[in-house]
């Protein structure tokens, strides 16, 4: 049997800097926690197991990053350059860039392309303690380029230490093809992508894009009825330009989570709360597109709405591959706290993952799965910028990244 205590370590089991223990240890066998608590109360029984010295370093449980674009092909820095020579993202949009020329990079890249590029993307991400990540398709809108997309992401979590969930995000925008018939290609999405998708086991969830330049209400509660019919929860793309009603249509669907949410009203807010719906913010877009109206953050803590935070890594809005700097834009940025942000990225975006039992926290019975940080207070985590934290990850019970291997 695999046993190890890992001891000398200050433990924030929650994700809540304000419920930490100083001088902790945790048991791990095979894989799972079987006890945790302060080092002075370690039971006999396991006094004599194997022991990791983690050197008054912090542990929290492994990151969680819930809201993600990372399998494209190529990128779109000239469209960067654009934009700050003045042309709107709406504006790119509409004359053939934005989603749409990753959507031709993407279909010309061949699989084994796609995933290089694709792993490169998530390497930084885990050497910053993410053990978990959402990724979604959307690049491909045709049936074999989605269906690429999505093995790809399956590949990535088989080969590296981290848990891929799958988002179809087949209404993500008009391809070239259907212009002008939009109608159309959501019966493309609902009547022949997702029910053969499904059924190839490659999706864990579905997601829409609603807004002036994505889809509908009505379109969008069409492709929640399919998701439905399969059984698969939800997510939304909602309210991020507008304030189109998006949320509230995602919570009567009791979906996982409504994200962007920068022009959400009360109304929506509400609705959030009675659906359990995770408030998934994405402070990179904001930064990127230089968006002014803030999300809601106060309506959101009256209401008791739980917020995630996450990097919506993609290569128009948010080419990011830091989750520590999400933390940090949603301090400054959103005035959010770091109580509130520590907890985006693992308790409450676990949840906004759909996979809570696993991921987000730590405790007896769970597995195994912590990131620890070479820092003296955790506010650290979303005070430095660029400063590589972490020192080692833990999966399931086994390191799977060290930083002290590539110290010299």
């Amino acid at each position: 049997m695999n046993q190890t205590v890992w001891h000398h370590l200050n433990l924030c089991a929650q994700g809540d800097p304000r419920d930490t223990l100083q001088n902790a240890a945790i048991a791990v066998e095979n894989g799972a926690i079987v006890w945790m608590g302060a080092a002075s109360a370690l039971p006999e029984p396991f006094a004599q197991w194997p022991r990791e010295d983690l050197q008054g370093a912090w542990v929290t449980p492994g990151l969680v990053d819930c809201h993600t674009h990372l399998v494209y092909g190529g990128q779109r820095a000239d469209e960067f350059a654009q934009r700050l020579a003045g042309v709107s993202y709406e504006e790119i949009a509409r004359n053939g860039g934005g989603i749409v020329s990753t959507v031709r990079a993407t279909r010309a890249a061949s699989e084994e392309s796609l995933f290089a590029q694709s792993a490169a993307r998530l390497e930084p991400l885990l050497a910053e303690g993410v053990t978990a990540v959402e990724i979604k398709s959307g690049y491909g809108l045709e049936l074999d380029a989605e269906r690429k997309m999505l093995r790809v992401a399956r590949q990535l979590g088989e080969r590296y230490p981290v848990t891929v969930r799958t988002t179809f995000l087949g209404a993500h925008a008009l391809p070239p093809e259907f212009a002008g018939r939009a109608d159309a290609y959501i019966d493309e999405v609902c009547e022949r992508m997702l029910p053969v998708l499904a059924d190839e086991g490659l999706v864990d969830a579905v997601d829409v894009f609603c807004e002036r330049i994505g889809f509908t209400i009505a379109q969008s509660e069409r492709v929640f009825e399919a998701a439905a019919r399969r059984n698969l929860p939800v997510k939304m793309h909602a309210e991020q330009l507008s304030n189109g009603g998006g949320a509230a249509l995602a919570a009567r669907y009791r979906a996982l989570s409504s994200d962007h949410l920068e022009f959400l009203d009360e109304a929506g807010v509400a609705a959030m709360k009675e659906a359990g719906s995770v408030a998934v913010l994405l402070p990179g877009a904001y930064y990127f597109i230089r968006e002014t109206q803030l999300p809601p953050l106060d309506l959101l803590r009256r209401y008791e709405v739980p917020i995630a935070i996450s990097t919506d890594s993609n290569p128009g809005t948010s080419p990011a591959t830091s989750l520590l700097l999400m933390m940090n834009m949603a301090t400054t940025l959103f005035r959010m706290t770091v109580p509130e942000v520590l907890q985006g990225v693992t308790q409450h975006a676990a949840r906004a993952f759909g996979d809570a039992e696993r991921h987000g926290t730590l405790a007896v019975g769970r597995p195994a799965d912590f990131a620890v940080w070479q820092v003296q207070s955790l506010a650290e985590l979303a005070y430095w910028i660029g400063r590589p934290l972490c020192t080692r990850v833990v999966r399931g019970g086994k390191t799977v990244f060290d930083r002290t291997l590539f110290a010299h």
